[in-house]
């Protein structure tokens, strides 16, 4: 076999094996690096739709509770006192709205939404309780509260309604004292501990002249 013939039929050298090696390294380093980022970006926008699809269904379950809310006791009749409508707090809020059939047993049920939990890490919660006459109907089991959203880092009520002294809306209050009436309007702010502020929602209660014991 002649000189030239060898040299054509040489293999590859150790730095030749080497050099493709981490080129070949370097590509499927690039190429995870590439699906990781993918994976994330798509792990983070199911994430977002579902944050904003949970965030659609507890603000239209609250401005349907609210809208329908009745000037019903949440407290059984007493003489002595004057019947509880609804308590409005910044952190929480007690009234009596119609709950459908496929989420209890149907009819009038005290609404007791309250955030729970330490500042930054909180939650917000409703309890259902049937109501008749004033007088709360426990299940059997009793049934524990629902947590609507957590993972929040703050919660605001606000509330505005008619000034009995002039009959014009009055300013925004962050307590309701008038128990014997509904307030015209709810505002809840909610903040999430990750992502944007959820829209503000107001909701219009009904304005009632008469009331149910």
């Amino acid at each position: 076999m002649t000189r030239i013939g060898l040299r054509g039929a040489r293999g590859f050298t150790l730095i030749e094996v080497l050099l493709a090696t981490a080129l070949l390294v370097g590509g499927l380093a690039l190429a995870f690096a590439t699906v990781r980022s993918a994976m994330a970006i798509s792990q983070r926008g199911e994430r977002m739709v579902a944050q904003n699809e949970r965030m659609r269904a507890v603000e239209g379950f609250l401005r349907r509770r609210l809208s329908m809310a009745m000037l019903t006791a949440t407290t059984p009749p007493d003489p002595t006192r004057e019947p509880v409508y609804f308590q409005g707090q910044a952190q929480g809020m007690l009234f009596v709205s119609d709950l459908p059939g496929y989420l209890g047993r149907g009819g009038p049920y005290v609404h007791d939404l309250q955030v729970r939990g330490s500042d930054g890490a909180q939650r917000l919660e409703l309890a259902l309780t049937l109501v008749q006459n004033g007088e709360r109907i426990e299940e059997n089991p009793v049934r524990p509260p629902e947590v609507l959203a957590d993972g929040l880092r703050e919660v605001r009520f606000r509330y505005r309604g008619i000034d009995p002294r002039n009959g014009e809306l009055g300013d925004w209050q962050d307590t309701w004292e008038d128990t014997r009436r509904l307030p015209s309007l709810v505002s809840i702010t909610v903040t999430p501990q990750q992502g944007q502020a959820w829209p503000p929602m107001v909701a219009a209660l009904p304005q009632q002249r008469g009331a149910r014991p």
